[in-house]
């Protein structure tokens, strides 16, 4: 196996796309900048070894396997870390709309 062939282009936009993530994001966890992610995904140049296995780390920290065929798959949050992850900004926002929310319901007293 080539070391270039850590990662294809189209094995990252699919685990992209599995895991719901921008280029931005895969960079800002990739430690990249988005115009690499942006020149692999298109094809325009081939990165450094280091940067393909910097994406391939970060998709695989989030979550994603890839197959013996090089199909990538997502592993259930859930089963990896036991919840979904703290980091995660929308996550936590609607977790604390949630709370308020079931805060502010009228308590039901059925009393005799």
């Amino acid at each position: 196996m080539d070391n270039r062939d850590l990662l294809t282009p189209e094995q990252a936009r699919a685990a992209r796309a599995l895991l719901n993530w921008s280029r931005v994001r895969l960079a800002a966890k990739a430690n990249l900048s988005e115009m690499v992610i942006s020149e692999f995904e298109n094809g325009v140049r081939k990165p450094r070894l280091d940067n393909v296995a910097a994406i391939r780390r970060a998709l695989e920290g989030a979550g994603i396997v890839f197959a013996v065929d090089g199909s990538p798959s997502l592993v259930r949050a859930e089963e990896q870390t036991g919840g979904r992850e703290a980091g995660n900004r929308n996550w936590r926002r609607r977790e604390k709309r949630r709370a308020r929310r079931a805060l502010a319901k009228p308590v039901e007293c059925n009393q005799p």
